[in-house]
């Protein structure tokens, strides 16, 4: 075993960085199956990305869109409407998604400028993060005609693959479970309303 001994707070935080430490092993080893945390993507972007700055991650999102959706362009050299849009079911106007871009009538965008690791995470594993899969799949509950939704990482911080997007083909079966919660949570909520307000 190794001891080290720092002279400051800052010089042993510096250190601690891409290394597993008591603090970081819960978010890094899975307790069932061989499954990867997000502290794994951490420990990799810490390694290989530049630090996050203080900057709030949703401003820091909406103010890379832009820039996010213009790489997907440049790459794909398709047109894309990056229109102010909401889309609303015609059964149910309450179920709806805003497309960060659109293509045509079967193709859209959705671009994230997520954190270093779930950038990474999305690359590394080729597929969108768990944590935004509900967000990708509305896209097709909201627009029957939905066929593809790009969805387009964009991260200046990790440098060496700081753009890469990923297609995602509709799947009928999850769209039909989820507007399905969808519309039965409505109904009660118009039911908690309707009782709370003497209709």
């Amino acid at each position: 075993m190794i001891t080290k001994k720092y002279e400051s707070r800052e010089e042993w935080l510096a250190d601690r960085f891409g290394k597993i430490t008591g603090t970081k092993v819960k978010d890094v080893i899975a307790k069932r199956g061989i499954s990867r945390k997000i502290g794994f993507y951490q420990l990799v972007a810490d390694r290989l990305a530049i630090p996050a700055d203080d900057e709030d991650k949703r401003d820091r999102g909406t103010r890379l869109e832009a820039k996010a959706i213009e790489e997907f362009i440049k790459k794909t050299k398709k047109k894309v409407d990056t229109s102010l849009l909401m889309w609303q079911r015609n059964d149910n106007p309450n179920i709806a998604y805003s497309p960060d871009g659109v293509i045509s009538k079967t193709e859209a965008v959705e671009a994230k400028c997520l954190s270093s690791a779930r950038h990474l995470e999305a690359f590394i594993e080729q597929s969108v993060p768990k944590d935004y899969e509900d967000q990708v799949l509305q896209a097709f509950v909201v627009n029957d005609k939905l066929k593809k939704l790009y969805v387009v990482f964009y991260d200046d911080r990790v440098v060496v693959k700081p753009f890469f997007y990923l297609e995602v083909e509709r799947d009928q079966d999850k769209v039909n479970a989820y507007l399905l919660q969808e519309k039965m949570m409505l109904q009660e909520i118009d039911d908690i309303i309707a009782k709370l307000s003497g209709f």
